[in-house]
């Protein structure tokens, strides 16, 4: 069943390029990484509005550090899958134009891909509200359990984006082209109930593009998607980059 899907899948990317690929947590956690909506997500185990928001961090950042501390270390750990790697290696062979991801986990840059849009920042760095000050990620899971600013001394911040604040305007408009321009829009593990974000298949559609869907479990654009495969992405997407031809 799923070779069938998967070969599908592949003739909607031959003949609807260019293909734009949307991830979500769902791409990660077979790198480990927990999501955060399911059952057993992060959001199960604490609250948003306590950990995630930036009037919480502002009011108490010692105790979102608690929670990005464990989180920071885990990440440091996690390696790229096959679905990082194979999104890679399809970015480099000419058949995807770009990875839209609302990760935060450096995955994709470290499988290789290049041609990559962060819309929900990065741990890659940590900056200081007070002076500016920008800290490599090495650097801050040194300074844990409280990175301090070596500048200044302030508690810095994540360079993730926070419930409360906006999404980077240079990477929603980056995305938002993409969709639009896309002929396929190929998400792949999200739940598609986080806006702006899950607004971007809505960009392709509405631009005469078609969608595909890769995610254990259903989405609300189901039904408006051209193939969708329940199904875990490393499995899937190594299928989709062994049955394209190995050029455009």
């Amino acid at each position: 069943m799923l070779g069938m899907s998967v070969e599908r899948l592949a003739e909607l990317v031959v003949a609807r390029r260019p293909c734009v690929v949307l991830t979500g947590a769902g791409i990660s956690t077979e790198s480990g990484i927990p999501d955060f909506r399911s059952p057993t997500g992060v959001w199960a185990q604490y609250d948003p509005m306590e950990y995630a928001t930036i009037d919480a961090f502002l009011e108490d950042p010692v105790k979102v550090w608690d929670f990005y501390g464990k989180r920071l270390a885990l990440l440091d750990d996690a390696q790229p899958n096959d679905g990082h790697r194979s999104l890679a290696e399809l970015e480099d062979r000419g058949w995807v134009r770009a990875v839209v991801t609302q990760n935060i986990d450096r995955l994709h840059e470290r499988a290789g891909s290049r041609a990559l849009v962060e819309v929900h920042g990065s741990i890659r760095t940590s900056s200081c509200l007070a002076c500016g000050t920008v800290v490599p990620f090495a650097e801050v899971v040194a300074l844990l359990p409280v990175p301090a600013c070596p500048s200044c001394g302030r508690i810095l911040k994540p360079d993730v984006v926070m419930f409360g604040e906006l999404l980077p305007e240079a990477a929603i408009e980056r995305a938002t082209q993409l969709a639009a321009a896309a002929g396929v829009l190929l998400v792949v593990g999200s739940s598609l109930e986080v806006y702006p974000v899950a607004g971007l298949p809505l960009e392709t559609l509405a631009a005469g593009g078609s969608l595909a869907i890769v995610n254990r479990g259903s989405t609300p654009l189901d039904a408006r998607a051209s193939v969708t495969i329940d199904g875990g992405a490393g499995e899937v997407l190594r299928a989709l980059a062994d049955a394209l031809p190995e050029r455009p």
